[in-house]
Formats: structure tokens, sequence, C-alpha cells
């Protein structure tokens, strides 16, 4: 057997969701100031959205790979 390496599951899986979950945070606060305050083009609306999405995405796939899967699989 190969020797593994020691890899602290559960702060990877913190640092997972809180960088997810800034990334929505960046994306959500976007959206509303650019709806409220200035007029966004087409493209920034796009961009703010992608990052909303794929900050849901990352906060959870990171608790759930991190946190569960590869500790069982170890």
């Amino acid at each position: 057997m190969g020797h593994t390496s020691s890899i602290d599951y559960a702060k990877r899986a913190k640092q997972g969701f809180l960088a997810g979950a800034c990334l929505f945070l960046v994306g959500a606060l976007g959206e509303v100031l650019g709806h409220t305050v200035v007029t966004l083009p087409e493209w920034e609306q796009t961009l703010l959205l992608d990052a909303v999405i794929l900050g849901t995405l990352v906060a959870l796939l990171s608790v759930l790979v991190f946190g569960i899967v590869l500790p069982l699989v170890e």
C-alpha cells in the first residue's frame, strides 16, 4: 500500500464553504446594488448571476466532497 497524505478534511471543507459563500455574497450584492444604484450592462448581470450559481455549487460541493466523501473513502 502507498503512503497517503494527511489532509485536514474539516479545514478544507470549511475553507471551500467560506470561498463559495463569499462568491455568492459578491454576486448577490452586486445584483442588488446593480439594480438599485446603477444600470448594469447585460454581460455584468450575467457575470454576477454566474457568481451566485458558482458560489452555491462550490459551497455545497466542498462540504459534500471534503466533509463526507473523502473521509469515508480514505
